[in-house]
Formats: C-alpha cells, structure tokens, sequence
C-alpha cells in the first residue's frame, strides 16, 4: 500500500511538472527597478543596445494589436518595449485601441466611445488579417500593472486627456516603465509639471522642434527616444548628431514604410540600414522580424545588457 501511494505521488508529481511546463513559457524582459535605471538605459553613448518597439503592440495572424497576449508573444523571441493607444469608453474608462471606431480590429460596430466598458469587454479582437481571435480589449490599467517589471510602454496620443493619462501612471507609481508620446514641447511641459518623474517619447523632426524643448525648459535626461520620422535618409544626419550630443536616441517609424515593402529580404535590407544611418530605436509592425533583421548590429559587449533577463511567464 505505502509503495503505491509513493508511486501514485511520483507519476502525480511528473504530470503536474509537465503541466506546469506547458503552462509557462520563457519571455525576455527589461528590469528598471526606478526612473534613473530606465535613464541610463536609453541614454544615449555611442555604444548602446538597439532598441525595438512593437508599434501597437506588434500584431501579426493570431495575436491582434493593443493586446496583452501580442505583447507576450513579442517578448519570447527578442527584448522589446511597444508603443498602444488609450481610448476613451462611453463610462470614461481607458482601453487600448488605435481606431476610434470598432469595426476593423474588434467583433463590435461604431464609434468606441458609444460603448460602456462592460459592453466592450463582450467583443473579441480581430488579427492584422481579420480573423476573430480568443482575445478581449485590454484595459490601460490591466497593461501598465502587467508590464511592471517586464518591458515598458509607450502612451501614444489619442482622445483621453493628459491628466487622466497622468494620473493612471501616478496611481500604479509607473514613471519607470511607462513613458509619454508628446506632440510638443508644451505637451511634455505639462507631464513634467505635474510629475518631475515623467518621461517622453517626444516628436523632433526638425532642429527647430528640437530648440522648442529646451525652450520650455524640458531636462533632455527626461527624453527617452526622439520620434524623427518614418523614413531613415542622409539628410536627417545633423538632427541626429544634435540629438546624440544631448544624450537622446533617435527612433524611426518603420510601420507606415519599411514594413510595407513587399520581400521580406528588402525589408530586412531598410531595418538594417535604419540604425547604419545612425538612428538607435526602430518602431515596427513587425518587432520579431526586425529581431532577426539586426540580430548581428548588437555589439558583443554593452553594459546595458545587465538591464536585460529572461523570467518564465505563466499563462
């Protein structure tokens, strides 16, 4: 009898590890334990890490845009940070959704903001092709509490208002792993403001952009990335080398460009060439493949690397 009991625990204990390996899966993260780790991670000194951003998240067939499980599937193959768009429902609660109309990436009809949450969370998501997937609208709050200690996030700008966005990060004390899109130097004024702690994916497509930042009195330490454009070209060099003199990375948005170019070879060829132009961060709709794009342009060496750790995450 003993022996039987000892058996059935043995085999109990190997199927229960077996479904405990099923259940989980090794994702790569980034850990900023404050805002001075997240600082010194993107600041820029000539021999940093190349940094990817899942723009919307990163979708691809089976795993739609704005969704905590695209977020995850990113993150098994490559170290990445995505950029989502929070939009207001009927009841003012904040959910990721690039459109202000469902129809396209949700099983819903009509515009977002005639809808409750409660309505909302009924539909499914809908894949880069269409396909109706297990998945549900994540809310900002479900996000910013599930990247905590794994990647960060990009607020981008769309219909809810700064403070409401202000207040989500202060709430969860999330100034480490959740930076803000600002149009403007007036926008970024307004985070920094509020919070000294606050931290900007800022747009700067001109030297004069950029002269308005330091107008209003922005510390660049605050500037994590420079959003220059969507096209890597010889003329952007001087905006780039000001940028680097002042400790910012230069991000380019390959989605509406280089992820559009037909061959995978050529589009691979435009990924690489982003950072030889000397641009640091690449924003795609295609963060697995740009991995593989740049795989080789990662120095051997960085001590930005110690930011970097694998951790097996749990369905």
């Amino acid at each position: 009898m003993i022996y039987r009991r000892l058996l059935f625990f043995i085999l109990f204990g190997c199927v229960a590890v077996r479904t405990a390996s099923a259940q989980a899966d090794e994702i790569n993260v980034l850990k900023f334990r404050n805002v001075q780790d997240t600082k010194d991670y993107f600041h820029y000194t000539g021999k940093d890490l190349p940094v990817i951003s899942g723009h919307r998240g990163g979708a691809m067939k089976g795993f739609p845009e704005n969704c905590i499980p695209t977020f995850v599937h990113t993150l098994k193959g490559t170290v990445a940070i995505f950029e989502v768009d929070p939009h207001l429902t009927k009841d003012s609660a904040m959910v990721l959704l690039h459109d202000d109309v469902l129809d396209r990436v949700t099983t819903g009809h009509g515009k977002l903001n005639a809808y409750t949450l409660a309505q909302l969370e009924k539909l499914r998501l809908k894949d880069p092709e269409g396909n109706i997937t297990r998945f549900h609208l994540n809310t900002l709050s479900q996000a910013i509490q599930w990247c905590r200690g794994k990647t960060m996030l990009n607020l981008d700008v769309k219909d809810v208002p700064l403070r409401m966005k202000a207040e989500m990060v202060k709430k969860y004390d999330a100034f480490n792993y959740v930076m803000f899109t600002v149009h403007s130097a007036k926008e970024a004024r307004f985070f920094y403001d509020f919070d000294h702690r606050s931290l900007f994916s800022a747009f700067v497509k001109t030297k004069d952009a950029l002269l308005t930042y330091e107008a209003a009195g922005i510390p660049w330490s605050s500037v994590l990335l420079a959003y220059v454009g969507s096209v890597s070209t010889a003329d952007n060099r001087e905006l780039y080398d000001m940028l680097h003199k002042r400790g910012v990375m230069v991000m380019v948005g390959a989605a509406p460009s280089y992820d559009t170019l037909k061959e995978s070879a050529e589009r691979a060829m435009a990924y690489r060439k982003i950072l030889k132009d000397g641009a640091d961060i690449i924003e795609s709709d295609r963060p697995l493949e740009v991995a593989a794009a740049i795989k080789s342009l990662y120095p051997e060496q960085s001590i930005k690397y110690l930011f970097w750790k694998k951790e097996m995450y749990k369905k």
